[in-house]
């Protein structure tokens, strides 16, 4: 597989500042925009030894910009390249001030059958600095399994899935199908889990548009206590609650959804599932979202 992990995510923000306080006070990453030559229009989010981990650009919409894919090496960044222009989906090759402005050696993009935009690259520049959480966060699992995850809007399901799937060369974590009503004429969405590396999943494909460009983005803390305390940095920040806390059946992770500025959700966790060996894993259907919690039900009602 030469993608190796969602590295970066890229949002639009009709007003960035409140991206400031949202990352930096509630979420608690760094803001590195100064150290990176940012500006209030552009703004940087580190999360561990990486320059960034989370960009948001001013834009005339809010949501979600690009997922970043990190792939091992030049070789694996040009075996991506090859694949994807092999199965006809269109590239573009940035320029070296593109990829400078990201921080890499080297750039492209192409948008999905759904209609999200992914940028591909290698080669991470970065001075190793360490991460300093405004509010105290020790540490966000990252490393080899990358950011964390993003679970995107599919409305063009099956030629999604295939590019990540047959192209890139992703693998099936799990997977639901799922109504919203107990209406059995409602058509059924299907929302599946995939994988590039020993994280339960780095990217999933909701078969439903969401205006905002994606569903949620999951960032994974190293404790459950962190997870309490940006629970309490919510409430005081006045952050609408998605999703109550609880565990999922799939990847085991213990968290809660908040709303953030962009229009798609936070997922914010401890306790993830690592599968060390996927050719031992047994890939299933869920029939709930959760052992226990994660009501959903709070999110419409403000």
């Amino acid at each position: 597989m030469t993608i190796k992990s969602l590295g970066y995510i890229g949002i639009n923000s009709t007003q960035p500042q409140q991206w400031q306080t949202y990352a930096c006070q509630v979420m608690g990453l760094h803001d590195n925009t100064e150290a990176l030559g940012g500006s209030i229009d552009m703004q940087y989010f580190k999360m561990d030894d990486h320059p960034f981990r989370m960009f948001v650009q001013k834009a005339d919409s809010d949501g979600l910009f690009c997922c970043g894919w990190e792939t091992n090496n030049e070789e694996g960044f040009n075996d991506a390249l090859a694949r994807l222009n092999k199965a006809g989906i269109a590239v573009e090759q940035h320029d070296d001030a593109a990829a400078a402005a990201r921080r890499v050696q080297a750039l492209a993009s192409f948008t999905d059958p759904s209609g999200n935009r992914h940028e591909l690259y290698w080669g991470v520049i970065s001075d190793f600095g360490r991460m300093v959480s405004p509010v105290g966060v020790r540490q966000f699992v990252t490393g080899d399994m990358g950011m964390g995850h993003a679970v995107l809007p599919a409305p063009n399901f099956d030629d999604t899935v295939a590019m990540f799937r047959d192209v890139l060369g992703f693998g099936l974590s799990d997977l639901m199908k799922i109504r919203f009503t107990p209406d059995p004429n409602e058509p059924i969405k299907r929302l599946w889990f995939m994988h590039c590396n020993n994280r339960h999943h780095s990217l999933a494909f909701f078969e439903m548009p969401h205006p905002a460009g994606c569903i949620h983005v999951m960032t994974e803390v190293d404790n459950i206590d962190e997870v309490g305390r940006c629970n309490d940095r919510r409430i005081a920040h006045e952050v609408g609650l998605s999703g109550t806390l609880g565990r999922h059946a799939n990847d085991h992770m213990v968290s809660f959804y908040m709303k953030s500025p962009a229009g798609f959700d936070i997922e914010y966790g401890a306790e993830g599932r690592v599968i060390e060996d996927w050719s031992k894993y047994e890939v299933f259907e869920s029939t709930v979202a959760s052992f226990w919690g994660h009501d959903f039900s709070v999110g419409h009602t403000g």
